[in-house]
């Protein structure tokens, strides 16, 4: 997984992200946006346009919102 969008996207639904991504990796769960970690091709555009800064690169995830990763796996999980 490259990027990760955290909670702080639960209340903003403005899917600018959506948008910009080129491999269209990015679905709306029942509570937030979430980033397919298999099919994300790392290239940023989300997190740039994010109006709430809700979108991380994974290793500069605080820790905080840990559980948007695991939100994100268990989504696309087969």
């Amino acid at each position: 997984m490259a990027f990760v969008i955290t909670e702080l996207c639960r209340d903003e639904k403005a899917a600018v992200c959506l948008d910009v991504c080129p491999v269209n990796c990015i679905v709306l769960t029942d509570t937030q946006y979430v980033i397919n970690p298999d099919i994300c091709i790392d290239c940023g555009a989300c997190e740039l346009v994010c109006p709430v800064e809700a979108i991380y690169f994974e290793d500069d995830l605080p820790t905080e919102y840990n559980s948007a990763t695991l939100l994100a796996l268990n989504y696309f999980r087969n």
